[in-house]
């Protein structure tokens, strides 16, 4: 059995579909879970419950925790040290390998490119939090006590990605026939993951045993694309002349006084004024997992976004 811990967002759907490459016994799990898969098994439960979690993972060969919490700091510092001790917990106690999707806030602002060997030095709350989740793994691999692995990926976008900052700002308001816009620097390289790729790379990784053990960076695109040439990019897919919106950083923190969203994100705008490049030569170099190049995912992401 492999076991989805927070199936119900495009990467567990993804990451199910992926799985079918390997293994017709796949059990998702979240508050309320739907089968992606004809055989997938589903099974209710909040990993916020020690009891719950622990009879979620019973019985899994391998756990892929790909949970979200609610964008909020307070809600972070609170529930994620929980859920991963739950999730933690309940793998040691089942003999239960462990696959934790995580993201790059934990790294903070990087001057240059982010790799697996980049040391954690967050510059947000937020950022903490992750660090702190992250470590409490690493302290666990470490010491022998769990046989897991940690698969970062960088802001993504794809197919049926609705939380993700480009479907808001780019693919939605191209489908309502709105400019899009953008935040932060347009001029600044800003990488993203798709999300196909994210979902194949977790279902491969989590076979490996030589996996384990180790972090890595999810297959990413190395093209140096900034968020004028994304936009311009969607643009020229869509059949849509090029335009584009910025918002400039005090409009955004006026905004968010009435969007909490806005708000929550502010901490985190330095990801957006200055470059962001991700690395995933690793994962390439040892698994041959190559990136989906931005047209093809660009263009697979506005097929979807208006229902073709």
């Amino acid at each position: 059995m492999q076991t989805i811990l927070g199936a119900s967002g495009v990467v567990g759907r993804e990451l199910a579909r992926a799985l079918r490459a390997f293994t017709d016994r796949i059990r998702l799990v979240s508050r309320t879970p739907r089968p992606v898969n004809p055989s997938d098994e589903t099974h209710p439960a909040d990993l916020l419950d020690a009891a719950a979690t622990d009879r979620a993972v019973a019985g899994s060969e391998v756990a892929y925790l790909v949970a979200g919490l609610k964008y909020d700091t307070e809600v972070w510092r609170e529930q994620w040290p929980r859920l991963m001790r739950n999730v933690i917990d309940a793998c040691k106690r089942h003999g239960t390998r462990l696959v934790f999707l995580d993201n790059v806030y934990a790294y903070g602002r990087v001057d240059g490119v982010m790799t697996e060997e980049t040391p954690f030095n967050p510059c947000s709350r937020k950022g903490e939090v992750r660090a702190k989740i992250a470590t409490m793994l690493l302290d666990e691999m470490r010491a022998g006590e769990l046989e897991a692995m940690i698969v970062r990926s960088a802001d993504f976008y794809g197919p049926g990605a609705q939380t993700s900052v480009t479907d808001h700002v780019v693919f939605q308001r191209l489908k309502a026939g709105k400019t899009p816009q953008w935040i932060g620097n347009p001029k600044a390289v800003h990488t993203f993951t798709y999300t196909p790729d994210l979902g194949r790379a977790l279902a491969v990784l989590g076979q490996s045993a030589d996996a384990y053990g180790q972090t890595w960076h999810a297959p990413t695109s190395p093209e140096p694309l900034t968020g004028e040439g994304f936009v311009r990019l969607a643009c020229e897919l869509a059949g849509r002349p090029y335009h584009l919106q910025v918002a400039p950083r005090w409009l955004l923190r006026v905004m968010g006084i009435f969007n909490p969203v806005l708000r929550e994100n502010d901490e985190m705008m330095y990801q957006f004024e200055y470059d962001y490049r991700f690395d995933s030569s690793k994962v390439r170099a040892v698994f041959g997992l190559e990136a989906t190049p931005y047209r093809d995912g660009i263009a697979a992401t506005l097929g979807a976004a208006s229902g073709g």
